[in-house]
């Protein structure tokens, strides 16, 4: 999304090559934008990335082609590792914010980053951002599940919600379950992804709704089935119509949008402008299979060049897996107890038993397991190469692997595979400790040092454990989990009066 004010522009997650290892191309295509709608993109005062993912973060478009004179807008996630990740790629005018507090741009431009942080997006989280020019207001939520439905209204009256609508994940299709059953998986997680979206809209109760954020196209013909034609594919991810006619069952105003269309906000009203004609705009959504079929010619050599990249086999993979994960094995406890089983990775003909319980890494003995994935050996060691410290973003969203399990879903399973670094793990096991142990294994009563102050081990809020989350930022200790504020003098929360924190000074010692 492109956002311009008279004050300055923004420009927000912006997406142009096939994500996850070519899996995912933006629907409708955004290959053909004019040269001067291109040219606003690429040079705008400020730039925003919701989070790590892919399909927002485009780490092979975005050194070729955003100005780097553009101030970057980073979350006020609770790593650095989205900032890392994008000075790496030559930013270096930064504003990092504070999660949901509104600050002044330039003129009356405005924004507040609001963040949401929990595991299932990895460490860093996700977010959306609320923009005003100081006439107008809009939302964009993206796909932030933000838990809190009113801190996004509390800025004021909105005229535009960006939402997500349309799945983003690879469940239910990778999983091994008979045709009647994936209907029945598929249709209940259709139907949640739409219950879930039409809660925020309205909790929003925004002026007009931009269905957004999804679906992706499926290019490669390995995957082409996982595009939602008819409405009889065994896919999550129906287009804007579905959800259009939804809004419009619930007296909801909404826009249809591709990419290129132009919404001009108004103190009147708006208008809608798309690149193309109104009947060619229907043609993309009516005659979808032709269109997908055109799309794909354009970039299947490009996707099989990428697959020409996928690592080779080498002879040392079980064993270079054990040196990475057992450590990290040893530094979750907490997680292998709740996940108590084996995990067996098929990577081609070489089976790895990641045993949760023993903490080790070898390969198969084919005894009992209760989770298992399929993966082309290429990929695995691909990731492998590349080091991927999440692989929910660097091979499972690629859609590309089949998965079974032997009873309910286990997060915990998909919380090791995102968590494969020293940093990401401490965060897991934290959060690990945090839902399986109430008592915060006996750390609810200790006192640790955090700077020259000290103060109780556990945040006040969600009984996050502060050695791993606790920072100080001027005169507060921030908890980062969820961005509590406490004031290091008192113990106050700003962020809630009911909670405070048991804090002191610590003794100074003179040497």
């Amino acid at each position: 999304m492109l956002i311009e004010t008279t004050d300055g522009s923004i420009v927000c997650d912006p997406w142009f090559l096939p994500a996850f290892r070519g899996s995912w191309c933006v629907f409708p295509r955004n290959d053909q934008l004019s040269s001067d709608l291109m040219a606003r993109i690429e040079n705008p005062d400020y730039l925003y990335i919701s989070h790590i993912h892919g399909d927002h973060l485009d780490e092979l478009w975005l050194p070729d082609h955003i100005n780097r004179d553009a101030t970057v807008l980073v979350p006020g996630f609770p790593t650095d590792e989205l900032e890392r990740r994008l000075r790496a790629l030559g930013f270096a005018n930064v504003i990092r914010t504070v999660d949901g507090e509104e600050i002044a741009l330039n003129g009356n431009l405005r924004i507040a980053i609001h963040c949401e942080t929990s595991i299932t997006d990895g460490p860093g989280g996700d977010s959306a951002i609320v923009v005003s020019d100081g006439i107008s207001r809009l939302v964009n939520q993206n796909d932030c599940r933000t838990t809190d439905l009113g801190a996004l209204r509390s800025h004021g009256p909105i005229d535009l919600h960006w939402i997500q609508y349309s799945g983003a994940i690879w469940y239910p299709m990778v999983y091994d379950e008979t045709p009647q059953a994936m209907r029945e998986l598929v249709d209940a997680k259709v139907e949640s992804q739409f219950t879930r979206a039409m809660r925020y809209v309205e909790a929003l109760d925004a002026r007009c709704v931009v269905p957004s954020a999804g679906p992706p196209a499926f290019l490669d013909p390995d995957l082409f089935h996982l595009n939602m034609i008819t409405g009889d594919e065994l896919s999550i991810f129906p287009d804007q119509r579905s959800f259009m006619t939804l809004l419009e069952a619930s007296n909801r105003e909404g826009i249809l949008a591709i990419p290129g269309t132009e919404i001009e906000l108004r103190t009147d009203g708006y208008s809608v402008t798309h690149p193309i004609d109104d009947d060619s705009v229907a043609r993309i959504f009516n005659e979808k299979l032709e269109y997908l079929r055109t799309y794909q010619a354009d970039w299947l050599p490009w996707i099989q060049e990428l697959k020409t990249t996928w690592a080779e086999p080498t002879d040392d993979l079980v064993a270079t897996l054990a040196a990475w994960w057992e450590p990290l094995l040893a530094m979750a406890p907490t997680l292998r107890k709740g996940i108590d089983d084996i995990c067996v990775v098929h990577a081609g003909d070489l089976a790895i038993a990641i045993d949760f319980r023993n903490g080790t890494v070898r390969e198969w003995a084919n005894e009992t397991h209760g989770f298992s994935f399929h993966i082309d050996r290429r990929l695995v060691e691909t990731v492998v190469a590349e080091h991927a410290v999440d692989w929910s973003n660097s091979l499972f969203l690629s859609c590309r692997f089949t998965a079974w399990r032997s009873g309910p879903y286990n997060e915990f399973v998909y919380n090791f595979f995102k968590s494969l670094s020293d940093e990401r793990m401490r965060r897991t096991e934290a959060e690990a400790l945090r839902k399986l142990d109430p008592d915060r294994g006996g750390i609810a009563g200790e006192e640790i040092r955090i700077g020259d102050y000290i103060v109780e081990r556990t945040c006040p809020h969600r009984r996050a454990d502060l050695s791993v989350f606790g920072e100080i930022d001027g005169d507060n200790l921030v908890c980062t989990l969820h961005g509590w504020r406490f004031n290091l003098e008192t113990g106050k929360c700003v962020n809630a009066d009911e909670q405070v924190l048991r804090v002191r000074r610590a003794e100074s010692t003179e040497v």
